[in-house]
């Protein structure tokens, strides 16, 4: 089967997820610092989230999409007890491959942001790809 989706006209569609920051969220849990404030391994996981939930209720039966690059800027720390918001938008689409522009706020003072790209994969094809090279 070829591809046949087409993402164009889902160029603007915008997702948020929330989190209240708790220990287990911080970078001394999450093993990329020492210190307990929101580690960056979470805000890409919450970019991530909002990204796949733009496109939830879009997607044709049998497509996904996989994350494939991750440009993050990490500018302000958030303690635990902040509470973060992470908006997803689509801000291209260009055949298979969906680029979003991210922005984390905590309150409204910008924590991070940049970009996830993502790629529409048939959800079959794709499992059977991973299973011949696992």
């Amino acid at each position: 089967m070829g591809f046949s989706v087409d993402a164009a006209p889902w160029v603007g569609a915008v997702a948020r997820v929330e989190l209240t920051v708790t220990d287990a969220d911080t970078a001394q849990s999450l093993g990329s610092g020492d210190v307990p404030v929101l580690g960056t391994p979470k805000v890409v996981a919450l970019a991530e989230a909002a990204t796949v939930g733009a496109l939830v209720r879009r997607l044709p039966p049998g497509w996904t999409t996989v994350g494939t690059r991750v440009e993050l800027e990490h500018r302000a720390a958030t303690p635990i007890g902040g509470r973060v918001t992470v908006e997803a938008r689509l801000a291209k689409a260009d055949g298979r491959k969906l680029v979003f522009e991210i922005v984390a706020r905590d309150g409204s003072q910008v924590i991070a942001d940049g970009r996830v790209e993502r790629v529409l994969v048939d959800r079959h094809r794709f499992l059977e790809k991973a299973l011949e090279q696992g």
